[in-house]
């Protein structure tokens, strides 16, 4: 495990850019998993007040003191603008969660000097990890990917 990603799944306190109250989606999967592993996450997303019971920030501004890693779980469009908030804020690391062409929004990242993670699950790597992400971090390690 390279160390932006081990610093980003040591930090406790993460933001969950995209979250999202809808039980279907991966936004909503990740949070969920994400606060029973004993993160504290806040969900980021101006169209929900809640999600998973708890109080949804409509702006990366709004966060509680000493978040400093987030999590987005959006489109790539979205997550260029949300980049240069994060870095107003004082975000430090980002992951892009896989399954978006984010490059735009890793070099903007990057000029912001923030560090990034991408083209992986984070779930792969919060621990602990179980089931089908352990199953898909094995494969990862033995193929090079999954």
């Amino acid at each position: 495990m390279n160390d932006v990603i081990q610093t980003f799944v040591a930090s406790k306190k993460i933001a969950v850019v995209g979250a999202s109250p809808n039980k279907r989606s991966f936004a909503n999967a990740a949070y969920c998993e994400l606060k029973q592993k004993g993160y504290e996450v806040t969900p980021v997303n101006p169209n929900h007040s809640e999600v998973d019971g708890d109080r949804c920030a409509s702006r990366l501004n709004e966060l509680p003191p000493g978040v400093e890693s987030a999590l987005f779980v959006l489109t790539p469009t979205q997550a260029e603008s949300e980049v240069i908030d994060a870095a107003a804020t004082g975000i430090k690391r980002i992951w892009f969660q896989q399954g978006g062409k984010y490059d735009a929004a890793i070099r903007k990242a990057h000029e912001l000097g923030i560090e990034t993670v991408s083209g992986k699950c984070i779930l792969m790597y919060a621990a602990p990890v179980k089931g089908v992400h352990a199953f898909h971090r094995w494969l990862s390690k033995l193929f090079g990917r999954y």
